[in-house]
């Protein structure tokens, strides 16, 4: 677990820092964001998707439950591949939607169940832990339910990877950038997806780690 606190730090230090780079590399075609996501949308036929601007910086995300693509102040205005890239991603989540990706589709379905399970999940865990020496009962329905969090986190993992491929393939099509430019927004979409798999990883080495609580209070009971 130590380990992948690391991993994560690092992972998230490098993706800045590559965002940083490729924010500077000034797109060719010279589109802005906005612009980006706007043609990916409108070439892929879908005209129910509002482009927003929100604040801060990489929180760039797609919603499926009012069809917006939210891009972060930098990205819905800068000219770079960075932007370009960040833009197409989010966009490939619309074309999901769209075509009904089935990954898609389960992880949004597993959304309202986490949202419930995740207030009082916690506490489930905490009371199995002090109450181990006693009853195992309590800790296994906590690590039933936290379960269910790792599995969200790898069902994210295709969802993310295939957003990814989708702004890829299209930006090539389409011209929004050269070959040059397509390395750079890949190696940034790259970074971007291993934060999602050291938080899968993060995920599974909690889980296990209950397990092994879980398996140790059983021997003794």
């Amino acid at each position: 677990m130590i380990l992948i606190m690391v991993a994560s730090a690092a992972v998230q230090w490098r993706l800045r820092s590559k965002f940083k780079e490729y924010g500077q590399v000034g797109l060719r075609a010279n589109l802005s964001g906005r612009e980006v996501a706007a043609k990916m949308l409108a070439d892929h036929g879908i005209y129910d998707v509002q482009i927003t601007s929100t604040d801060g910086s990489l929180t760039d995300h797609y919603d499926p439950t009012n069809k917006t693509v939210n891009l972060s102040a930098d990205v819905y205005n800068e000219r770079s591949v960075a932007a370009a890239a960040v833009a197409a991603h989010e966009c490939g989540h619309a074309v999901q939607h769209a075509q009904a990706y089935s990954f898609l589709k389960f992880r949004s379905a597993m959304v309202p169940a986490l949202s419930a399970v995740s207030k009082f999940m916690p506490f489930i865990l905490l009371a199995g832990i002090f109450m181990i020496r006693t009853s195992v009962i309590p800790l296994g329905i906590g690590i039933a339910l936290f379960a269910l969090t790792t599995l969200f986190s790898f069902v994210t993992l295709p969802v993310e990877f295939d957003a990814s491929s989708r702004a890829l393939a299209w930006m090539d099509r389409s011209g929004v950038v050269t070959t040059q430019e397509h390395a750079g927004a890949k190696d940034a979409l790259r970074w971007a997806a291993m934060t999602y798999v050291v938080a899968a990883l993060s995920s599974l080495a909690t889980l296990l780690y209950y397990v092994s609580i879980f398996l140790g209070g059983s021997r003794r009971n």
